[in-house]
């Protein structure tokens, strides 16, 4: 998982909200300890607790006294709207500039995306080779 591009923490906070998201921590159930992510991860303790509390910063994790972190009512639908916003400005709107220059209209592109999205249809001669 660790990735060299990107500080641990971030890496830390990012698998909580991938987990999240994906419903391993549904709202109000407990997340590792920071102590459990660092022997997993074999980081140091604060690095682990500087990613969990970036999402207690963001109100996506809050603390029981002396019992852990828990996933906070809503955090999932919050994940999930903010992340739909990062989509659309990493990924829909650089696509749709870069279709503007080619010329290619929303019609178009549409069909290129619904055509790209279709699975490939198998034949005989390709089924064995998909595998």
């Amino acid at each position: 998982m660790i990735d060299e591009g990107k500080p641990i923490f971030v890496q830390i906070a990012e698998q909580i909200e991938d987990d999240i998201i994906d419903g391993v921590y549904p709202a109000e159930t407990q997340v590792p300890s920071t102590n459990e992510f660092a022997a997993f991860y074999r980081i140091n303790p604060a690095t682990a607790g500087k990613g969990v509390n970036l999402l207690v910063d963001a109100g996506i994790l809050y603390k029981k006294r002396g019992i852990g972190m828990f996933v906070s009512d809503g955090a999932r639908e919050r994940l999930v709207a903010k992340r739909r916003d990062a989509f659309r400005d990493e990924y829909v709107r650089p696509l749709l500039a870069e279709a503007a220059k080619l010329g290619i209209g929303p019609d178009q592109l549409s069909r290129m995306i619904a055509t790209a999205a279709a699975p490939e249809p198998t034949t005989p001669l390709t089924k064995g080779l998909s595998a």
